[in-house]
Order: structure tokens, then C-alpha cells, then sequence
């Protein structure tokens, strides 16, 4: 029982890490329909500024989220300006296309700049647990956790209590509409593509002390982020929770219960089994798209 309980809270702590890393995705999908596949190599472009910052001056890495999270939105504005808004309102499949290259483009510099060796950050609370009676919490899990929250919790309320957020809602709705109130939708979706780039500051250097990384993990982290929306609903952010929560449990279950090989085939699993039962994810809508010539 007690190893059960120690499995599920462990799972919750990585699924909340995971809310994060995918709340970016699908916020630019929910207001542009933009599928970013360079998400996954943007996190780890932010895990290898963190690993910098800490390497280079000692900065603890949770903490380098006030200088990654403003750089990568500052960035992701300079991607939007200079690429995505080309394709925007083009298909979809125009969207994956530019982004999946963009990210070959974002692993190639990360390889040539850090070259393409793994890497990691470990502070020294890394080796270290809290313990709960029997159950034992990492405490890089635990921290990594709660800034996530701390993160996840400031967007919700970006989202919801500022004219910004109500912007950002009005024009994933009907942009039509927000333009005829007043709305600047082109302005709009170039800061929720900012935002959204912007989180994977902060969940890059989440990835940066959990995680070993190298230029090529994108591919593994995008696979996860995919299936975390897949399984929420796509542009849902309170489905990317649920999702992410699930898969984090799921993850876990399957290294405790039958063997760590397997928790790479997780994500696949997932996405194929949702777009099977229910391919609108958990939260999603069911959508109509209608080709007008």
C-alpha cells in the first residue's frame, strides 16, 4: 500500500511538471490553431540557458526561471514576427510543418553552441527527500512541482483577470468578432505565442533538474507534450491539468508495476487510445471545420 501511495503522489509531482511544459502548446493552439512541434526544442533550449546560468555563475536553477522565462518570450516574439505569422490562418498541416523545422533549426545552433553531449544540473537539494512516515518525495520533484503551480496559477490569472487574458479568450473564440470590438487579433496572437514560449522558460529549467538532456531530447519531449493535450482536449488548458496529471500517474504506475523500457511507450499509448474513444480529449470539444471555397 505504501509503495502504491508513494507511486501515485510521485506521478501527481510529474504530471504537474508536465501541466506546465504543455501549457504553452496549448495556448497557442487554442488562439491561433498552430501546432508548435519546435515547443519540445524550445524547453530544451531553456534547460541549456539554465544549465548555463547555473554552471556560469551559480544560479540555483529554479530560481533562473526570472531570467529564461523573460528570454524565451522575447524570443518566441522575434518567432512569431519573423515566421509563424506567415502561416497563420493557413492549414494546420502548414503550421507543423514550418515548426517541425524550426526546431531542426533550434537543435542544430543548441549543438554547435553546447555541442551534443548530455547534460544536466544538479543543485544540491537534488540528492535530497522529505520523508512522510514511509513515503519518500525527492525534494527536486517536490520543488519543481510547486513551481509549476506558482506558474500555471499566474497564467490562469493572466488569462482570466486582466484585459489581456480576456483578449487572448475573445480571439481563440471568434476573432471576427474581437476585431469588431476594438481587438488587435494579429497583436494578440503574437503575445499568446510570446506567452506560451515564455512558459517553456520555466518548465525548460524544471526539465534542466529533473531530467538529463542533449539537443535531441526535443523529440521525446514534444511526444509528450503532444499527448498531453491530445488526452486533455486541444487548446484546453484546464485539460492540459488532467491530462498531464494522468500521464504523469501513468508513467509512474508502469516503471513501478512493470518495467521503466515501457514508460517511453506511455505518451503513444495515450494519444493512440484517445484519438480512438474519445479524439476530442478528456475536455476538448468536439470541432467543425468547413472548407469554404
Amino acid at each position: 500500500m505504501t509503495e502504491l501511495v508513494q507511486t501515485v503522489l510521485l506521478g501527481l509531482l510529474v504530471g504537474g511538471v508536465y501541466a506546465l511544459l504543455a501549457s504553452g502548446l496549448t495556448l497557442i493552439f487554442g488562439v491561433m490553431h498552430v501546432i508548435n512541434i519546435a515547443h519540445g526544442a524550445l524547453l530544451i533550449l531553456a534547460a541549456f540557458l539554465t544549465y548555463s546560468l547555473w554552471s556560469g555563475v551559480g544560479l540555483d536553477p529554479l530560481l533562473a526561471i526570472a531570467v529564461t522565462t523573460p528570454v524565451m518570450f522575447a524570443f518566441g516574439w522575434v518567432l512569431y514576427v519573423a515566421a509563424i505569422r506567415r502561416i497563420r490562418g493557413a492549414p494546420v498541416a502548414a503550421s507543423v510543418l514550418l515548426t517541425f523545422s524550426l526546431a531542426l533549426v533550434i537543435e542544430g545552433l543548441m549543438g554547435i553552441i553546447w555541442g551534443n553531449t548530455s547534460h544536466s544540473v544538479r543543485p544540491a537539494y537534488f540528492s535530497q527527500s522529505f520523508s512522510i512516515g514511509d513515503v519518500f518525495l525527492p525534494k527536486a520533484q517536490v520543488y519543481g512541482f510547486a513551481v509549476a503551480v506558482l506558474v500555471l496559477s499566474a497564467l490562469y490569472l493572466v488569462l482570466t483577470r486582466t484585459w489581456l487574458g480576456r483578449a487572448i479568450r475573445a480571439s481563440a473564440i471568434n476573432p471576427q468578432g474581437a476585431q469588431l470590438v476594438g481587438v488587435d487579433v494579429d497583436a494578440v496572437a503574437a503575445m499568446a505565442f510570446a506567452v506560451g514560449v515564455g512558459a517553456s522558460g520555466a518548465g525548460g529549467a524544471i526539465v534542466a533538474v529533473l531530467y538529463p538532456f542533449l539537443p535531441g531530447s526535443h523529440y521525446q519531449w514534444i511526444a509528450r507534450v503532444l499527448s498531453v493535450i491530445v488526452l486533455g482536449g486541444l487548446g484546453s488548458l484546464p485539460g492540459a491539468v488532467v491530462g498531464a496529471l494522468l500521464l504523469g500517474v501513468a508513467e509512474t504506475m508502469t516503471v513501478s508495476y512493470i518495467s521503466p523500457a515501457w514508460s517511453t511507450a506511455v505518451p503513444y499509448v495515450l494519444i493512440f487510445v484517445v484519438l480512438l474513444v474519445r479524439p476530442q480529449g478528456i475536455l476538448g470539444a468536439r470541432l467543425r471545420e468547413d472548407v469554404v471555397t
